[in-house]
């Protein structure tokens, strides 16, 4: 299969619009071509391109940050000679002097399809500050890797944040460039929008169920996102970071895990299994040890559950990975009541929230959580709606 990128750099037809105009690009480590050349590289060396500025969203252009919720500058590339802006440094938003640079910006981000990835919002902004400057938005568009399925309670109005862009669901099954196309619509923007479409894109086939394994290498988007199984398992894993336990950074196997230095791993499966067997189909639990090098928990024993997410027992269609970690916190909760269970610092720049809502968009899912009386079902039946409702309003953006 074909990615945006491979499409444009492949086909002078398709660049033919930018021609005579101010480039930027907006990428990431991430950001390869088919032959694993970085994209800003790749349009350098086109010669009928004319790029004037680069932007890099959180971890940076080329990927300099390893730890999670840290800055980068901006900086001069000395190679080609224009600024590289951070999105992610003193600013979030593009700044109009920013927008000033080009005519007309390549978005080429690889996502991981669960709403809490800034990389969504930086979108988002980028289209906001295009539609005020008059400028022109490309997407070179790029696989979902947790496919179409879609979990999870939609963000709640007055809960938008860096991690919240919109009204999604946690994880919601488009590309960016049909999330951009949402964007567009739902915002009103009077901007220029064009998505570079992917060839042959197969989000229900097997193995990948919407990476094309076997074709392409996976390649971190960020740090922390070392392979697809973590991919799959991330609309669920990353509500660790508004909770005590270690989500697995500083291991090898970042959000695929979760443990801590005090609990009984077995006996949370077991709770787990007890408490809503139906909830884990799809995937396999095993307990494990690891001992974080960094981040929390740093040089603990910790006792932990992996989530497995390869291999013949996963069922892309029945997995349920925000369910899974929902199930997990329950089961801590049910097990040890007065476990010190949610963090509360600033997190992603909100002030006077805990983390684990503004991950969520709101306080539903911690509240169940915390409710004694509070079953499976209770949860289900607030989340099925906004499932429901979701999947009937992304329908008019699907473009695979």
């Amino acid at each position: 299969m074909n990615f945006g990128i491979d499409r444009l750099i492949a086909d002078p037809a398709l660049r033919a619009p930018l021609g005579g105009r101010c480039v930027a690009l907006l990428a990431h480590p991430a950001s390869l071509t088919a032959d694993l050349t970085h994209s800003l590289d790749a349009l350098a060396a086109l010669g009928d391109v004319k790029l004037t500025a680069a932007f890099g969203p959180q971890h940076g252009l080329r990927g300099d940050k390893q730890d999670n919720m840290v800055e980068s500058p901006d900086f001069h590339d000395p190679a080609l000679g224009i600024p590289i802006f951070s999105l992610y440094g003193e600013v979030r938003r593009p700044t109009p002097a920013m927008m000033q640079t080009f005519d007309v910006v390549l978005i080429d981000l690889q996502d991981l399809g669960t709403r809490i990835y800034t990389f969504i919002t930086t979108l988002r902004y980028m289209l906001e500050a295009a539609a005020a400057a008059g400028k022109s938005v490309w997407v070179l568009d790029r696989p979902n890797p947790a496919g179409r399925p879609v979990e999870g309670l939609r963000l709640r109005p007055g809960w938008e944040s860096f991690v919240g862009a919109g009204p999604l669901p946690m994880r919601h099954g488009l590309t960016l460039g049909e999330r951009g196309a949402w964007f567009v619509a739902t915002l009103k923007l009077d901007v220029v929008y064009r998505v570079i479409e992917m060839q042959r894109w197969a989000p229900d086939a097997a193995p990948g169920f919407g990476w094309p394994l076997g074709e392409r290498p996976w390649i971190n988007p960020s740090p922390n996102a070392p392979n697809l199984w973590m991919a799959r398992a991330y609309p669920g894993t990353v509500m660790l970071e508004g909770a005590t336990l270690s989500e697995g950074r500083g291991t090898t196997r970042p959000l695929e895990l979760f443990g801590a230095p005090d609990i009984d791993a077995r006996a949370v499966i077991a709770e787990m299994r007890a408490l809503a067997p139906h909830w884990l189909a799809g995937c396999s639990l095993r307990d494990c040890w690891f001992e974080p090098t960094f981040h929390k928990h740093v040089g603990q024993l910790c006792h932990g559950v992996q989530i497995v997410t390869e291999g013949p027992a996963y069922d892309h269609a029945a997995f349920r990975p925000w369910r899974v970690q929902a199930l997990a916190f329950k089961a801590i909760r049910r097990l040890a009541p007065d476990y010190d269970l949610w963090r509360d610092f600033p997190y992603e720049y909100e002030l006077g929230k805990l983390p684990i809502d503004v991950i969520n968009g709101g306080p539903l899912l911690r509240e169940w959580v915390d409710d004694p009386a509070a079953t499976p079902a209770d949860l289900d039946a607030l989340t099925a709606p906004d499932e429901a409702s979701w999947v009937e309003e992304r329908s008019a953006y699907l473009r695979y």
